[in-house]
């Protein structure tokens, strides 16, 4: 009963989704869908990244509880702290203002600890957009090698420049839209455009202004970006496909079509904790496992 109400029968209607999501969601977890569509409906955490070449990451809760925002350890990103005060006002924060930390999910924190970039690498940021992951790469690198950051969306890579120069992250070179052609990365991600359905949680009107119809030309793009990846990936090289969504058209069913173009690219499984796994050894994150947001990744390297 919901205020005295029978509670509605219809899946989309006790969690008030449009029908096509209601279908999406249930096709992608089964037996679990009332429990993702609940996550879907309930605010997210907020979680920080650690900016590890300034302090560690318990560095940073003790400097975060010293300003009255408490956190915890994130449960599987290494330098991922969750805030458990209520709504502080994180950019009016000293720490904040001494770039110790950046705003990310734990499930995209994630994403970058695969790419696994060591200093001294190139390392190419194929969709670094406004340069979430590109700073947790160049923090990785330790401002020795190089990251070289690519997205279509100018203006998003201007906001990367800004933010980089904040994190004192010199380490990064924006391209603009197109990959220096000599460029051959010991590390690749694809942070792919996609359906975004992973990050509803993060604003639930969402739900209502996406237009599936949209999304038929998105596995044609994200594959165009495989093929592009594969180009500037060195010998023995690490290509790290991402996205944010759970549907199987932009995730699995784009790698498998990769792969069968690409023998010479191998798969890796992944050294995560077993609940980050799927069979097949894909990277899926969910809202009501994991409290992230939903993510998949796969892993491959180039032989040598």
């Amino acid at each position: 009963m919901i205020d005295g109400h029978p509670e509605p029968e219809a899946f989309a209607d006790r969690y008030s989704l449009p029908d096509w999501l209601a279908r999406t969601i249930q096709q992608a977890v089964g037996a679990d869908a009332d429990a993702l569509a609940d996550a879907l409906n309930l605010p997210g955490p907020v979680c920080l990244r650690a900016n590890t070449p300034r302090l560690t990451r318990d560095a940073l809760a003790q400097r975060l509880a010293a300003e009255g925002v408490q956190t915890v350890p994130g449960r599987f990103a290494r330098d991922c702290l969750v805030i458990t005060s209520p709504r502080p006002n994180l950019y009016g924060l000293q720490a904040w203002s001494e770039a110790l930390f950046e705003v990310q999910d734990e499930g995209s924190q994630l994403l970058g600890e695969l790419v696994d970039a060591q200093p001294g690498e190139d390392v190419l940021d194929l969709c670094a957009g406004a340069g979430g992951k590109t700073l947790q790469l160049a923090s990785q690198l330790k401002n020795q090698g190089r990251v070289h950051a690519v997205d279509v969306d100018l203006a998003r890579l201007e906001r990367l420049r800004t933010r980089a120069t904040r994190a004192g992250a010199t380490c990064v070179r924006i391209h603009g839209r197109t990959v220096p052609e000599d460029l051959r990365a010991a590390r690749v991600l694809v942070d792919a455009p996609c359906s975004e359905l992973g990050a509803l949680r993060r604003g639930p009107d969402l739900r209502w202004r996406l237009d599936p119809a949209g999304f038929a030309p998105i596995p044609a793009l994200q594959r165009a970006l495989l093929e592009t990846a594969a180009r500037h990936l060195a010998p023995g090289g690490r290509l790290v496909y991402a996205t944010c969504t759970f549907r199987p058209e932009e995730n699995d069913q784009v790698v498998r079509d990769f792969e069968r173009a690409h023998p010479e690219l191998e798969r890796v499984r992944l050294p995560l904790d077993p609940l980050l796994l799927d069979p097949e050894g894909f990277l899926r994150t969910w809202p009501h496992r994991h409290g992230t947001d939903a993510f998949f990744a796969s892993v491959h390297t180039l032989k040598k």
